[in-house]
């Protein structure tokens, strides 16, 4: 049975994984969405053509994860894409922030990540995909967003060095760097601060940046980075010195 797994897909961005990938996935079985809101899931399976198994359940649940590896195990399944969304990112100064919630981005964004990326690749076959979401945060590190830049810096290099390690077994991993995208993420995110103002000028739609996620994973890109000013970030981020960029982004605070 050929599967999709997809978490975080009760909103954001892995809820557009799904609707986009019920719409232009024909070789698929089953979608199997994971995300503490089983309402929230169950109303998105009814908008979805494909059929849909719930998995209402934390990343970060070591009891149910134990639960999702036998599941694998029994249902004798080939996963044809992973899709880790779960996570969540929190504004403000790293001595201002709450510690268990800095600590929980820590659990989610990476721990959760990983966990479940190690239980699904037994079940991969040639052809298979892992999408990550990561971060244009993950360039440099992001004053005022510490943790959060550095949980998608840890998944960003996962994500590359395991592409490089997969790829003689022709399992691509793309980790999706955008930069803001007009999600429900900032209302979380931005209870302790306010993001930068200029990057409200450079929001995405999770549309878009979900369109060119998939068209990069099946181009087998190792990076999908969307819009041209993110890019631009990228590339300045590599070129000059992330202390000069960090004296710069304190003037615009």
């Amino acid at each position: 049975m050929n599967v999709i797994i997809i978490t975080g897909a009760s909103s954001g961005m892995g809820r557009e994984f799904a609707l986009q990938m019920d719409a232009g996935f024909t070789n698929v079985d089953e979608f199997w969405l994971i995300a503490r809101r089983q309402d929230a899931l169950e109303q998105l399976a009814k908008e979805m053509s494909h059929k849909v198994r719930i998995l209402a359940m934390d990343v970060t649940d070591e009891y149910a994860m134990d639960d999702l590896e036998q599941l694998l195990y029994e249902e004798d399944v080939t996963v044809r894409v992973l899709v880790n969304c779960a996570g969540y990112g929190l504004i403000g100064k790293f001595e201002d922030l709450d510690m268990e919630g800095q600590l929980g981005m820590l659990t989610t964004n990476c721990e959760g990540l990983t966990r479940l990326t190690y239980l699904c690749l037994p079940y991969m076959r040639p052809n298979s995909r892992v999408i990550n979401l990561a971060s244009s945060a993950a360039f440099m590190p992001q004053s005022g967003f510490a943790v959060y830049a550095a949980t998608k810096a840890y998944v960003m290099s996962l994500s590359r060095a395991l592409n490089n390690e997969l790829y003689k077994k022709h399992i691509y991993v793309t980790a999706v760097c955008p930069g803001p995208v007009d999600t429900a993420f900032f209302d979380i995110a931005e209870k302790g601060g306010e993001m930068l103002a200029i990057k409200k000028y450079v929001m995405a739609t999770p549309e878009a940046v979900v369109d060119k996620a998939l068209r990069d994973s099946y181009f087998k890109k190792e990076v999908s980075v969307y819009s041209l000013p993110m890019k631009l970030f990228w590339w300045w981020s590599k070129l000059v010195p992330h202390k000069l960029i960090l004296l710069f982004l304190r003037g615009l605070r």
